[in-house]
This record gives structure tokens, C-alpha cells and sequence, in this order.
């Protein structure tokens, strides 16, 4: 039986992002999202929000570019598989799991500013690592910050040197 594991998720980051390099040198970028839920709830009259912490491994030039534009609250859109690790707790010896997300594609969301800002280049628009998951367009970026059209990138990013662009 064929099996299907795609999770797409948008939220805001908890942290800043935690990069480290394997030892062939890879980009590895664990961050913290936080997707909100919100919903009106009849019996109180009144509307009720849950957010949900959610631990997402990042790798390669995604993680690069998490690690260099991302900061703390800054909203953003992931695109990956979910991942069940599971270890023996050294503590207590029991068999211990927790799943995550693997992020396959990430785009930063929200115009100039949004999000807290935050360190390096953390006003840099939208990013996608270009990986396309079906359809036409798969790598166009937004570096503007608003909707995606091709105008938008008549004059090219502003203010990123050319080695920096993602694609």
C-alpha cells in the first residue's frame, strides 16, 4: 500500500535558529515553531486559541539561510516530513520517542521588519531553497517581501551581493 508523509506548516519561530555543521560539512539548523489554532467556542461564547510547539531540523542551504536571516519570532512557512526519533533515556532506562519535522522547503514570510527583525540580515524578505513539490514555478523568491509576480523581480534583490542570492 502506497504511503504519503508531507506536513506544511506556518508559525512563528520560538528561537533563534541553532546552526551546526556535520563533519563533511553540512548545514544542520534546529528551530522552534509556533503554529497557532484559533476557533469560537459556542458553549462559552467566546474564541479560544492553542498553539502547538513544534521542533523542525532543517539541512544544507535552507539551514544556512535559517541560521543568517531567521531570529525569534519572525513568521515562516515550512514545507516537510515528519520523523519519529526514538533513543533509551540513560536516566531512567525506558524507551523514549518524539517526533519532528524535517524541513524539506522553508519560505520566510512577512515584509521588512516583521517578525521582531532581529540580527544579520533578518530584513530580508522571502526565501525558497527553490525545491519544487509539483506545479510550475518552484524556485521563484520574493525578496520584496509582498506577492510573487514576475514584475517583482525585474530589478533584482535589493542590497544582497549576487553570491548571496539563494538560487
Amino acid at each position: 500500500m502506497a504511503s504519503f508523509n508531507k506536513v506544511i506548516l506556518m508559525g512563528n519561530l520560538t528561537r533563534d535558529p541553532q546552526v551546526r555543521y556535520t563533519p563533511r560539512g553540512s548545514a544542520v539548523a534546529e528551530i522552534g515553531l509556533a503554529v497557532n489554532r484559533t476557533w469560537f467556542d459556542k458553549q462559552t461564547n467566546s474564541r479560544k486559541e492553542e498553539v502547538t510547539f513544534i521542533d523542525v531540523t532543517l539541512w544544507g542551504r535552507d539551514a544556512e539561510v535559517a541560521g543568517e536571516y531567521l531570529s525569534k519570532g519572525r513568521p515562516v512557512l515550512i514545507e516537510g516530513r515528519l520523523q519519529l526519533d526514538s533513543w533509551d533515556d540513560k536516566e531512567t532506562g525506558q524507551k523514549r520517542s518524539k517526533l519532528r519535522v524535517v524541513g524539506e522547503s522553508m519560505t520566510m514570510l512577512g515584509s521588512r521588519g516583521d517578525g521582531g527583525g532581529g540580527g544579520g540580515g533578518g530584513n530580508r524578505g522571502n526565501y525558497n531553497s527553490g525545491k519544487s513539490s509539483g506545479g510550475g514555478g518552484g524556485g521563484d523568491s520574493d525578496f520584496s517581501g509582498g506577492s510573487s509576480s514576475g514584475s517583482d523581480f525585474d530589478d533584482g534583490p535589493q542590497g544582497i551581493p549576487d553570491d548571496e542570492v539563494p538560487f
